[in-house]
């Protein structure tokens, strides 16, 4: 029943940046900026695999990774049409991608170095949004707000050593991917001038993925979800 899910929400996607009329008003933006974790999910850290104890240098409850370390830089873009003068619709996308060490916090090689890991994660959202402009379409000030629906294409990885319970070193790779729907929820302002225009925008999304029970991983899922803050470039015609 969940494989269905990405593709009836694409359909909804499609639906929405449908053209309702040749002559509306539409703008392509561009935006970059931080994306900002919230959260990482995560079970009990003593359930992880009998396979290996990585649990000890990456999701340990008090030696584990800190959340705002997967904060990183994102971009993207939207393509909206304007619905009479107060509203919009639009579909878009966006790329993130993050990537930081660890290391075994109780745990050293014979040789007294550091077994270490790398985390990756990568998350492409594919959005359809409604937006409302209180102020209408005009030059000098837009504010705006909006929801919609995304769908987060993500893939999560581990590389480099791991212990197993006999405390074994050995090398390996762990991962998982798949393709989650959410909702998210932004707001903003543009400062247009004539057919161009920049701003700026908060947008928060949210989703959480399951990893694959058979690599292992310390908790059964990932955390899609957080904040991106964003400065836009638009360009109408």
């Amino acid at each position: 029943m969940r494989r269905p899910l990405p593709i009836f929400a694409l359909a909804i996607l499609l639906g929405f940046i449908w053209t309702p009329s040749a002559s509306a008003q539409q703008s392509v933006d561009f935006y970059m900026g931080g994306f900002v974790r919230i959260r990482w999910t995560r079970a009990d850290p003593t359930t992880c695999s009998s396979r290996t104890v990585r649990s000890l240098s990456t999701f340990n409850s008090v030696n584990g990774i800190d959340v705002s370390e997967l904060n990183g830089f994102t971009f993207g873009g939207d393509y909206l049409i304007g619905i009479g003068r107060f509203a919009e619709v639009g579909g878009g996308i966006g790329y993130y991608q993050r990537s930081i060490g660890t290391y075994y916090t109780n745990l050293v090689n014979d040789n007294g170095t550091e077994i270490v890991q790398e985390l990756k994660l990568r998350i492409v959202p594919l959005n359809a949004t409604v937006r409302l402009l209180p102020l209408g379409h005009r030059n000098g000030f837009e504010p705006y707000v909006g929801a919609g629906v995304g769908i987060f294409l993500w893939r999560y990885s581990e590389t480099g050593q791991f212990v197993d319970l006999n405390n074994n070193v050995f090398n390996g790779t762990f991962s998982g991917s798949g393709a989650e729907v959410g909702p998210m929820v932004l707001g903003g302002v543009r400062f247009p001038v004539g057919p161009f225009g920049i701003g700026g925008e908060v947008r928060w999304q949210d989703a959480k993925a399951t990893l694959p029970a058979d690599q292992g991983f310390a908790g059964p899922k990932i955390d899609l979800g957080g904040f991106n803050y964003l400065f836009t470039m638009t360009f109408r015609f």
